[in-house]
């Protein structure tokens, strides 16, 4: 089963089966088509096999809106059984499970989990405020308080400091499981929690493996698990689950990235080269693939190209014309060390008026060689739990403090060493 974020690319769109069971690799494609007309649905369905485009099974359904869940339930029967899919007793009550009999709070979670797969700080606002509209119709929905805390985790990585959200999103994971514990996206949300936050790792690995018990065709947990055991060194083992992850969702930006992202921390830097570059042709507007592709080439000691990586993500992540050209005078006269001069010169300006987290500042300091400032910022991101603290055993960017004792405190302190 392929993931919901990927399969939603094709939402529509005309697809031709064929072209789309090669690019998810898989072997049967379900479409479906859906009139409303007042409290009327009109649900016209098809499957068709991927490989000649053969019409495997079809059908027409004639409902009133609020029996959409029923619909949905006949819909996953008739299918298993046309395909005589041997499914376990697990998978059966999965299949057919009514996380809520409300059909409102059903559509605003939908609506919800749309703006959190885009991403980006003004799609979380609008899923946390769809999400709350659904437990708002039913405050025994649990998938709702489940994305409530995705939500929060992923807003701490954003324009929040973390001590402000992360202990939402516990929260609200919590009360989750405590509606139903075999939620493998509560699991994995509070196994976010638990590793950015309570810097446990036996507990996030235990969520982790929990959620893949309950659901082994859920692919953000096994992305959460390729960077927790990317954060603890573990690269194989990381770089396999992001495979899986890429296996359930071929399409999902946000997990291509993560692969470029497991390459690099591990200093695997032409393999992550070699990896962005095939994103960032597939997705140009992707910023953060620009941002870390130059990233690997300043590695790499190939200034010229990190740059202009630098300037694509820059544009890509709406920075002004005006500070575009300073960043290129600064490369011009001072190389690379001018261009991250005046990154930390705006992130400490900026964090005036919005959160910087002191991670980030610490990195820039690391970046121009200023050791002293650049501990005293790590330690402020001890302190205010910076969402990225969590990858200072392998960041590439810390390579020249690693020698200091300071820098093995610190990696005790939050548990990645012993």
């Amino acid at each position: 089963m392929i993931s919901r974020t990927s399969v939603f690319r094709y939402k529509e769109k005309e697809i031709d089966p064929k072209a789309v069971g090669r690019d998810l690799n898989v072997r049967a494609v379900f479409t479906g088509r859906v009139v409303q007309r007042g409290d009327g649905l009109l649900i016209s369905t098809e499957l068709v096999d991927a490989w000649d485009n053969s019409h495997i099974w079809g059908e027409q359904y004639n409902r009133k809106l609020a029996d959409i869940l029923v619909v949905q339930e006949e819909i996953s029967r008739e299918i298993a059984a046309k395909l005589q899919l041997r499914l376990t007793g697990a998978e059966k009550k999965r299949l057919t499970k009514r996380y809520t009999e409300n059909t409102a709070a059903y559509q605003l979670y939908l609506k919800g989990r749309h703006f959190w797969n885009k991403g980006g700080s003004e799609n979380l606002k609008r899923a946390i405020d769809y999400f709350q509209q659904a437990l708002e119709n039913d405050p025994t929905y649990a998938l709702a308080y489940a994305g409530l805390a995705d939500c929060y985790v992923s807003g701490a990585y954003t324009e929040v400091p973390p001590r402000d959200v992360l202990p939402k999103a516990k929260a609200t994971a919590t009360k989750a499981l405590e509606i139903d514990d075999t939620l493998a996206e509560a699991h994995t949300a509070l196994a976010g929690v638990n590793m950015h936050y309570d810097w446990d790792w036996l507990e996030s690995e235990r969520a982790l493996k929990r959620a893949i018990e309950l659901n082994p065709n859920y692919a953000t947990a096994y992305q959460w698990y390729a960077f927790h055991l990317a954060a603890l060194g573990r690269f194989d083992e990381a770089l396999a689950k992001i495979k899986r992850a890429q296996e359930l969702d071929p399409l999902s930006r946000f997990i291509n990235a993560t692969v470029g992202r497991l390459l690099y921390l591990a200093h695997r830097y032409d393999q992550a080269i070699d990896h962005y570059r095939k994103l960032v042709e597939m997705e140009p507007n992707l910023a953060i693939a620009h941002f870390r592709l130059g990233q690997s080439y300043e590695q790499k000691g190939m200034n010229e190209e990190a740059i202009a990586e630098f300037l694509k993500a820059a544009d890509l992540f709406k920075e002004s014309s005006d500070v575009i050209i300073e960043y290129k005078k600064a490369y011009a006269v001072s190389g690379m060390r001018g261009y991250w001069q005046i990154k930390l010169d705006l992130a400490k300006e900026q964090s005036k008026q919005s959160y910087i987290p002191s991670y980030e500042i610490a990195r820039l300091y690391a970046h121009l060689s200023k050791e002293d400032q650049a501990f005293e910022w790590i330690e402020k991101a001890y302190e205010e739990r910076s969402y990225e603290l969590v990858y200072l055993k392998v960041d590439p960017s810390f390579d020249s403090l690693r020698s200091d004792p300071r820098f093995a405190a610190l990696l005790k302190k939050i548990g990645l060493e012993k």
